[in-house]
């Protein structure tokens, strides 16, 4: 038999290791500094590229995208290489998938902050950004398929089939999920409305979670556990079952993020039906990667590696089963909208993907430098303060989760609202802020102390950039099943047909949830008093957008008597028919926004937006002065337009040739009601008069962003008029 030599690409790995840590450390330096806004709502003031809205997504980004995917591909291009006895495919795609994802994070990094975003939760860079992700994702797996076929080892082990279905599915929800019309080089709108957008989106995030922060790490803990422990995994046909039941049923749980909106009950109790299945897979992994350990708990004590790869299986375990356990109706109504989510969300994040990540890194830097690890006890540090961290961080959110369900839903002898000021929950839940930022300081405490030790390993060692490896020739066999074969070992060394027969078990639920939702057009009752916005309200619900508000604010209040109580009527499928995209929000840090419209003078939206705290005494809302001062750029409202026509809303060549006129006399009248305020004439003519005496350009307020962020504002939820109870009796009787 012809042995082969042949060396493993290490380059591009120590690249993605490089990048892993340094965009962790950025990422978890945002969240930090998020974390501390919530007890010092002022801290980044008038720094609009700083604000919270804008650096939300850009911590999640980061995290998810450039810490994690780093990590991914690191520890792809390793195990890959060596699982199937080949260097990758072609070097040059390697290096465009380096250097392409790092100028993808560059982007998303300068775009969101500036205000650039979709607003689509774990979705939110711009058109020509997700058109780059695609591309780059492509060449990953074109190099990555490109190793496959030209392997010396004939069956694929296990985390190669998570690897292809990471691949697979990514690919559909990123495409599907983006499909938007450009407006402008930085600006869309999504194809999809409403009911049909939060689906769609939430399919997306839900299998986001799944299929890039699950299944590629499931993969790297097939690998990486038993290599580490020197011992083989515990099952391998429990590894079978885990692939094919976790990528069949997680694509079917998305609309468990939706339960009591206005989605249709038939696809929310498909969503809860789907994610208490999941447990039976998840825990089956879980089991397989824990039990893989057996006999070797001594070395479990010793080893920091081994150390964070068990809390990482055990932090996967505790993930999974109060996912399944948060899509039951009864406990949803509790958590949704509430701090409890951050929580799960945190295990999950710093946990799982944080501590499997550091395991990695503590396992690889040693290896392929050719030395040893600068300092265990430093390694040991970081794990235990680490831990302390995740502990800190968690318990607290949920606490906080469970005061705010509690505080929200009680109700006086009377039938009112014991808590009718959300105030109320913000100030009784300040402490919990507190120690997470503490917990969150010392996550990050610990990372940077991986950090030391790492480069000091680094250089103290040699690099080995392109490893010397032999193996046999991979030899041709019947494309048949040979006797004594079982089906699954036979599609083990048929990678096409493992590729297809995994792209079919993930479209089939996508198909059956999406295609009716968007094709049947009874699954979304239309109301004939909603209307699409005027000119003046699409560019505020724009600003809305700009300024991530969706990320404190919900817009989906649901059919509860709490909710109803505080925040009226709950919403309507039918409502929601021209949002492009919907902005039912994910967390309440604020009240719900659905039905704000009308419910405060525009005298108190002005004074909220630039001195929250003035209207609302312990708010923990940043202001957001720059909408008061800065003129509004209203040109390109005919360009959006016409996008939201070819989009079906229903606006006339007359709407559109006259929303320059449109947009003048409503932000003349908001201008005009903003005069009813003595303090606001008083201030806004001094200021007119000292900018004419010297000599300086002096914006008319109906020519200022809050004017139109204003008219959205006071926009919502008055489309739908409901009647007050006396009515409904007297029609009945």
């Amino acid at each position: 038999m012809e042995v082969q030599q042949f060396q493993y690409d290490n380059k591009i790995v120590q690249k993605f290791l490089y990048a892993t840590m340094l965009w962790g450390v950025v990422g978890m330096v945002v969240g930090l500094l998020l974390a501390f806004m919530f007890l010092f709502p002022n801290l980044t003031d008038g720094i609009s590229w700083l604000s919270f809205g804008r650096l939300r997504p850009l911590h999640t980004n980061a995290v998810i995208f450039a810490f994690v995917g780093n990590a991914i591909f690191a520890g792809v291009y390793y195990s890959l290489q060596r699982l199937l006895k080949a260097r990758m495919f072609n070097d040059v795609l390697s290096s465009i998938n380096f250097w392409g994802w790092q100028l993808i994070i560059v982007a998303a990094a300068i775009t969101l902050p500036l205000g650039y975003t979709t607003s689509k939760e774990y979705a939110e860079l711009e058109w020509p950004i997700d058109i780059a992700i695609a591309v780059i994702w492509v060449v990953f797996g074109w190099n990555m398929i490109g190793t496959i076929l030209k392997r010396r080892q004939r069956h694929l082990y296990v985390a190669v089939w998570f690897y292809l279905a990471t691949f697979v599915t990514v690919a559909v929800l990123h495409i599907f999920n983006s499909l938007e019309l450009p407006v402008t080089a930085l600006k869309s709108y999504s194809v999809y409305a409403g009911v049909q957008d939060a689906l769609v989106q939430w399919w997306y995030g839900h299998n986001a979670v799944a299929f890039f922060l699950t299944t590629p790490f499931l993969g790297l803990m097939y690998y990486f556990v038993p290599k580490a422990a020197n011992r083989p995994v515990y099952s391998y046909r429990l590894s079978i079952v885990h692939f094919w039941s976790l990528i069949f049923i997680y694509i079917w749980a998305g609309p468990h993020h939706l339960l009591y909106s206005s989605l249709p009950d038939w696809a929310q109790n498909l969503g809860v039906v789907f994610s208490v299945m999941l447990i039976a897979p998840s825990w089956g992994g879980m089991i397989n990667g824990l039990l893989t350990l057996r006999g070797v708990w001594d070395k479990v004590r010793s080893d920091a590696t081994l150390k964070f790869m068990v809390v990482a299986i055990t932090g996967y375990g505790m993930a999974t089963f109060e996912g399944p356990m948060l899509s039951l109706k009864n406990v949803n109504a509790i958590a949704h909208f509430s701090d409890w989510i951050i929580a799960h969300v945190h295990v999950g994040a710093l946990a799982w993907n944080g501590f499997l990540t550091f395991g990695m890194i503590y396992y690889l830097v040693p290896k392929m430098w050719k030395t040893t690890l600068y300092s265990k006890g430093l390694a040991n540090l970081h794990f235990w303060i680490g831990t302390l961290g995740i502990i800190l961080y968690a318990l607290p959110m949920y606490v906080a989760g469970f005061t705010q369900a509690l505080m929200w839903k009680e109700f006086n002898p009377d039938g009112t609202l014991v808590y009718g000021n959300f105030l109320e929950t913000v100030q009784q839940i300040i402490p919990m802020y507190w120690m997470r930022a503490i917990g969150g300081t010392m996550f990050i405490v610990g990372m940077l102390i991986m950090v030391y030790n790492v480069i000091v390993t680094i250089r103290k060692g040699t690099a080995v950039t392109d490893e010397l490896a032999e193996a046999p020739a991979l030899t041709r066999v019947s494309k048949r099943r040979v006797a004594g074969e079982t089906f699954h070992t036979w599609l083990e060394r048929k990678p096409v047909q493992l590729t297809v027969l995994a792209t079919v078990a993930i479209l089939i639920g996508g198909i059956i949830q999406i295609v009716p939702t968007i094709l049947v057009k009874s699954n979304i009752p239309t109301i004939t008093s909603v209307k699409p916005y005027t000119p003046l309200e699409l560019e505020g619900r724009d600003l809305y957008i700009r300024e991530g508000c969706v990320g404190c604010h919900s817009q989906m209040i649901r059919p509860f008597r709490s909710e109803v109580e505080r925040y009226g009527e709950y919403a309507k499928a039918g409502e929601f028919v021209y949002d492009h995209p919907f902005l039912w929000g994910s967390k309440r840090t604020g009240p719900d926004l659905l039905r704000i419209g009308g419910k405060y003078s525009d005298n108190w939206h002005l004074n909220h937006m630039y001195d929250p705290q003035s209207t609302s005494s312990g708010s923990i809302m940043p202001a957001y002065q720059w909408l008061v001062l800065n003129e509004h750029d209203r040109s390109g409202v005919e360009s959006k337009m016409h996008a939201m026509v070819s989009l079906g809303v229903p606006y006339t060549d007359e709407d559109i040739s006259n929303a320059q006129l449109a947009m003048a006399e409503q932000a003349e009248q908001i201008e005009k009601n903003l005069y009813t305020d003595p303090e606001f004439e008083r201030t806004y003519e001094a200021d007119k008069k000292y900018a004419q005496e010297n000599g300086e350009e002096f914006v008319e307020m109906r020519d200022r962003e809050i004017v139109s962020l204003i008219a959205y504002l006071q926009r919502l939820g008055t489309d739908i008029k409901v009647k007050n109870t006396d009515e409904l009796l007297s029609q009945n009787k």
